[in-house]
């Protein structure tokens, strides 16, 4: 499928724009400038969701949290919940990155978005992210109930290296029994740190997220290569995706993860998870989070919040 317009039009606004690369900055350097290009790309928050900036414990303090509510449903309802974790490659990205994406969301599926601020790399190495994320589920499964969650019903997600922590902690909620989860939600996800596929070396540059960027990521996420291989980081690598939540995997078509999240989506199907893998052909890396530049992000974040209608609200009807 060709690159679609408004997708070539946003590499050639970053091309003028000629910002330093992501990997020749510090990361603090490239958390500003990346969180600098935020409002122009998601626009504002919609008006139609009550927001509310809180903490819970976490491994290694107190683990900030944005929960999002639908102003349309009833102040004592308790409704269903996405446990959400932003993507960023583990090392950028806050609750202010994704801030309209999970708004949307909670707007158009008709659920609460609980949004995991998780701790960054360097500062927070694996298994930091992920412990904060298992963290903010358990909590959700244990406690949702005083912020207005149905505990019965339940899914996880995220983008990129959150739909990496994502589809992970899926993969713990299963072997631990709890919470039980409805669907898992990943967004161009990074599932192998170890493998290169063919995406990445057809996208290695010049479509917006590159090759050489993500090496920084890991490096910065699992500087000791030997643990890439560990299902934590690399969930295509668990010995076992049976048993696991429906998934909803979402790919872009000029992205170099594209390969691996379509390898995901297949061998969860090959094991026995219902899963399916919908392919945005003419988008780039990280396009749901962009619906001020990209209509693809309009249609994508609905076909999302339709998913997550369908698994959490519409099932019990």
């Amino acid at each position: 499928m060709a690159l679609d317009p408004e997708s070539q039009r946003l590499i050639d606004l970053m091309v003028a724009a000629n910002r330093p690369a992501w990997n020749t900055l510090s990361p603090q350097d490239a958390r500003a400038q990346y969180l600098a290009l935020r409002p122009a790309a998601q626009g504002p928050r919609p008006a139609e969701v009550k927001v509310v900036d809180s903490t819970i414990p976490g491994p290694a303090g107190e683990l900030p949290v944005r929960i999002y509510r639908p102003t349309s449903a009833p102040a004592d309802a308790k409704l269903p919940a996405l446990v959400y974790a932003h993507g960023g490659g583990w090392v950028f990205g806050n609750l202010d990155s994704h801030d309209v994406l999970c708004a949307q969301l909670a707007i158009e599926a008709g659920i609460v978005v609980f949004h995991i601020d998780y701790r960054l790399a360097p500062e927070a190495r694996f298994p930091g992210a992920f412990e904060d994320v298992v963290a903010g589920l358990k909590w959700v499964g244990a406690n949702g109930e005083s912020v207005g969650i149905d505990t019965s019903r339940l899914a996880i997600g995220g983008d990129s290296a959150g739909g990496n922590l994502a589809a992970a902690v899926s993969i713990w909620a299963r072997d631990n029994g709890r919470p039980k989860l409805r669907l898992q939600l990943l967004a161009y996800p990074v599932t192998d740190a170890v493998a290169r596929s063919e995406s990445y070396r057809r996208y290695e540059d010049g479509y917006g997220l590159n090759a050489v960027t993500m090496e920084w990521f890991f490096d910065h996420y699992t500087p000791d290569k030997a643990t890439r291989s560990d299902w934590r980081v690399s969930p295509i690598r668990a010995a076992s995706l049976a048993g696991l939540p429906p998934a909803l995997v979402v790919t872009a078509g000029y992205d170099p993860l594209r390969d691996e999240g379509r390898a995901y989506a297949f061998r969860l199907h090959q094991e026995g998870t219902q899963a399916d893998l919908v392919e945005f052909g003419g988008m780039l890396h990280g396009f749901l989070s962009s619906p001020m530049l990209l209509h693809g992000a309009r249609r994508g974040t609905t076909l999302c919040a339709a998913a997550l209608r369908e698994a959490l609200v519409l099932r019990d009807q």
